[in-house]
């Protein structure tokens, strides 16, 4: 190696932050919650009704999943019948708005390859 080398230490990725977004994007049923979210649905089953093949038990572990990572708060309502609702967290938003992004990096790729 000479001097006009310059050697950059591997960078990974951080641990953290890349598990949570390889198990919510991996959830394909994240983005679709957070649409129904955004549209005031924020009950499961109001979330089942309105979309097709998505199942009570898929919906459970994708709200789990973005329960364990702060995007998603659960809120029990002391009432009979039980009433749970879902909200976007603050740190949530700011996730959401990171996809929305990467959304738009993707639609410019798009144009630029047509």
């Amino acid at each position: 190696m000479n001097n006009n080398e310059i050697k950059f230490p591997r960078k990974s990725a951080p641990e953290k932050s890349a598990r949570m977004v390889e198990t919510i994007i991996g959830c394909k049923w994240s983005l679709t919650v957070y649409n129904l979210l955004n549209e005031g649905i924020n009950r499961p089953g109001e979330m089942v009704r309105n979309v097709e093949g998505l199942t009570t038990k898929v919906l459970n572990s994708c709200l789990k999943k973005n329960i364990e990572f702060n995007i998603l708060a659960r809120e029990t309502f002391n009432e009979i019948p039980p009433r749970v609702e879902y909200k976007v967290t603050d740190f949530g938003n700011k996730f959401i708005k990171i996809i929305d992004q990467l959304e738009t990096l993707q639609q410019e790729i798009d144009v630029s390859e047509a």
